[in-house]
């Protein structure tokens, strides 16, 4: 399941991830070094046996197929999907299907860069399944429109034509910030987000029917997560990717035997995972999940969204109680109004779906290492877990900036102007930086020799000679930095091309594909975008790639 194609072209650079800063030691290992991390973990996805297994621990395991498929039908009905689409999620049906899954938070116009990585991802590793197993697969996702975090949904990040940053946000609907965001519908201040949208994006030839597909899918009245399905459906349904509404009530009745079972069991799902998080502590890998011993993995939807707690037999939900068996009633005749936690929403998902791939940020990689025990303790086969493609676009200006001059991505990322001194000091004529450390090494020289010759006369003079030769140091790294100074006013054009491409690759220092909405790309690229990606985004694990689209 592994491209070889990872190789340089005109159009992409591969680099390994963990040149980045920012990697963590598990997903490092993940990817290079699988047997450190093995025992958390269901298989190795660069192992073609792994995924013979999976597929076979998939099929094995019953679900209701067509009560499934039913409901992404009403589901597609309602966005109006495009047929491609419609016709992957018939293939639900066949219980010999199945999945690689992926999901996001309903982000506002479809939210960062690599929301779009992650649903490309998996339609690649679908369509290898298809080829190199001959299976039927379908690539699905699932919007994770229950959490009530409304300010990480209600923003996007573009650029202008300077390459500035601009923060595009929509308000506070009735209900955000406490409902669910899935139950929150947009009002005028989507079409005001849109209006600055299109005021801010460069114009292309692309941005007039970019701008009207967004607008058809966040309309005022519109919920937000059905907004994201619609969106998502229009830029990537015509490849087959299946989006599903999580919040979807009809969906719930399939997950109530998990939402009881976790009530019977309450505290153990909390345990295991804190156990798992322990021994990965052990190793060197950080938690992503501590949960409190007392804490059940779900909440309960009731005029916003509630964590439950187990006291003394007792469930507390806010500042109410409940006897266990009304609670488990309640979610046995009325599972529309529990939501799975962080923890239990896998449980959930591969319920409902023939998971035999989940694609996964670096975050998710964490929390999905502490729930081997429980998958295994709600008897669902555990998918194969496969890190999600990672990229930075660049225009071919900016490209040929970081070949022609040597510059690594990661050293983008300061704000500061350390790289630009470099870069100068490398333009600087041979002689000058020769003569420079000429002088600095002959000055050091001539000072030792002096030192050792005033001792003779006074050895407390030692300690004046060395103070004169700092300061003549001092002064001459003052004259180098003038002439760097003189150097910056000289060249301007290296000052606008490092501007040009940490702009694009690091906005305001953050890196691209998490600060960046990927609508900012559609606009300027146009619907090709995406066939680029497919084609120019090998599915090779522990690679980032620099793409120029």
């Amino acid at each position: 399941m592994i491209s070889q194609s990872g190789a340089a072209t005109t159009s992409r650079l591969p680099l390994d991830i963990r040149r980045f800063p920012w990697i963590k030691p598990l997903v490092a290992d993940y990817a290079f070094d699988y047997a450190k991390v093995a025992d958390f973990f269901a298989g190795n996805p660069r192992d073609p046996l792994a995924w013979r297994d999976a597929i076979a621990r998939t099929r094995a395991h019953r679900r209701q197929s067509e009560a499934v498929a039913a409901i992404i039908r009403a589901q597609q009905e309602r966005r109006g999907a495009p047929a491609e689409a419609r016709a992957a999620a018939e293939r639900l049906r066949d219980p010999q299907t199945v999945a690689v899954v992926t999901g996001q938070q309903a982000g506002l116009f479809g939210g960062p860069l690599f929301t779009l990585l992650k649903a490309i991802t998996a339609i690649e590793l679908a369509a290898s399944l298809r080829s190199e197993h001959g299976v039927p697969a379908v690539a699905i996702f699932w919007i994770e429109g229950e959490d009530h975090d409304w300010d990480e949904v209600r923003s996007c990040g573009v650029l202008d034509a300077e390459l500035a940053r601009h923060t595009i946000e929509i308000g506070n609907p009735p209900g955000a910030r406490v409902e669910p965001v899935a139950r929150v519908h947009l009002d005028d201040s989507a079409r005001a987000a849109l209006a600055e949208l299109a005021a801010v994006l460069p114009p292309t030839e692309f941005t007039p029917s970019t701008l009207q597909t967004l607008g058809d899918a966040y309309a005022a009245g519109t919920g937000m997560a059905e907004a994201f399905g619609r969106w998502m459906e229009a830029v990537l349904g015509s490849r087959g990717l299946v989006v599903f509404n999580a919040a979807d009530p009809a969906a719930k009745p399939l997950a109530a035997a998990v939402f009881t079972r976790e009530l019977e069991q309450a505290g153990a799902t909390a345990r295991l995972a804190a156990d798992t998080g322990a021994a990965m502590g052990t190793r060197g890998y950080t938690a992503q999940v501590m949960p409190q011993a007392d804490a059940v993995a779900l909440f309960h939807l009731n005029g916003g969204r509630q964590p439950i707690r187990l006291q003394d037999e007792t469930f507390v939900i806010g500042d109410r109680t409940e006897a266990r068996p009304a609670m488990l009633e309640r979610a046995r005749e009325a599972p529309q109004e529990f939501s799975p936690n962080v923890l239990l929403r896998p449980i959930v998902q591969d319920t409902l779906f023939p998971t035999v791939c989940y694609v996964a940020g670096p975050n998710e990689l964490a929390y999905l290492a502490q729930l081997k025990g429980v998958y295994r303790a709600f008897e669902i086969p555990m998918p194969l877990i496969y890190q999600r493609g990672t990229a930075t676009l660049l225009d071919s200006n900016g490209a040929r900036f970081l070949l022609r001059h040597d510059v690594q991505l990661e050293q983008l990322q300061a704000q500061d102007e350390a790289l630009l001194n470099r870069l100068l000091e490398s333009q600087l004529p041979p002689g000058v930086d020769a003569a420079m450390q000429e002088l600095s090494a002959h000055l050091q020289d001539r000072m030792d020799a002096l030192t050792a010759a005033i001792a003779r006369i006074d050895s407390t003079l030692d300690a004046a000679a060395r103070s004169t030769l700092g300061r003549m140091q001092d002064d001459l790294k003052k004259l180098q930095n003038k002439i760097i100074q003189a150097a910056k006013r000289k060249d301007d054009t290296l000052r606008r091309q490092l501007h040009h491409v940490r702009a694009q690759a690091f906005p305001d220092g953050d890196p691209q594909e998490r600060s960046v909405g990927f609508v900012y790309f559609l606009n300027k690229y146009g619907p090709m975008l995406v066939d680029r990606l497919l084609e120019d985004l090998p599915t090779d694990m522990g690679v980032h790639w620099v793409i120029t689209p």
